[in-house]
């Protein structure tokens, strides 16, 4: 089975290199690694190029933002899986591919999730809260769950059947992905219970309270415009379930 993983990047020259180590150093001999870079102003371009035997794939140009940046590692990938590591994280340890692998082939699955670790930006042995995951369920979406979408990979024929990130929700367009796969076309995901990512805080969705009112908006938006009939209180749930992730 082969796997590809996409990483986006602007201007993300601080982290980058943490980022791709933690790729290159996987276990599993049947991975692809795309890289897509917006055009960056910094070092960024430079820092994939030096690890550039390793990176089976790096694109550099102008983008509509990540989603969009996205997208355009989706149509270059080749692999029966698809999943996704942003610039400023981290694979949690060197067998997370091979593990996601054998839970695909074990399970028969659509989709695999697994747990996260939110951490220090500098100081990365401090994990600041944990998303634990749990077995997925229709029911759990409608309390405000959801799978850490860092750590979901999914089948590539899923995105050639029902569609890409929509670039029509800012930040939220991984909860409309994840809406439309999970909930709206009720794909077998399957959880993993393994910490498959570490990922530094700062999201753009939780930068500002402004942030927040956009994000809740758009989160709003992605279930009316699935035509998923969850209630409002959805999405207060789902704010309060990240405020659970500090007692974990």
């Amino acid at each position: 089975m082969k796997i590809s993983l996409i990483t986006v990047v602007y201007n993300g020259e601080s982290f980058l290199e943490d980022c791709i180590k933690s790729v290159i150093t996987q276990d599993y001999p049947d991975l692809e690694y795309i890289l897509i870079d917006g055009a960056s102003t910094d070092k960024s371009l430079s820092i994939a190029r030096k690890y550039q035997n390793q990176i089976n794939t790096i694109v550099s140009e102008k983008d509509k933002g990540m989603y969009d940046a996205l997208n355009k590692g989706i149509a270059l990938a080749s692999g029966d899986v698809i999943g996704i590591l942003n610039a400023d994280d981290m694979l949690a340890s060197t067998d997370v591919i091979s593990v996601i692998a054998r839970t695909f082939s074990t399970s028969k699955a659509d989709g695999v999730y697994g747990d996260l670790n939110y951490i220090d930006p500098i100081n990365t042995a401090k994990i600041i809260r944990k998303w634990k995951g749990k077995t997925y369920s229709l029911s759990g979406i409608k309390r405000g769950w959801m799978p850490a979408h860092p750590t979901l990979y999914l089948k590539r024929n899923l995105f050639e059947k029902y569609g890409n990130y929509s670039l029509n929700f800012g930040t939220a367009a991984d909860y409309e992905l994840m809406l439309r796969f999970l909930y709206k076309h009720k794909i077998k995901a399957v959880y993993l219970e393994k910490l498959i990512v570490n990922m530094r805080t700062g999201g753009m969705s939780n930068a500002s309270l402004k942030h927040r009112k956009h994000a809740f908006e758009n989160d709003l938006k992605a279930i009316k415009e699935n035509g998923i009939n969850l209630p409002y209180i959805t999405l207060f749930l789902k704010k309060i379930r990240k405020i659970q992730q500090f007692f974990h």
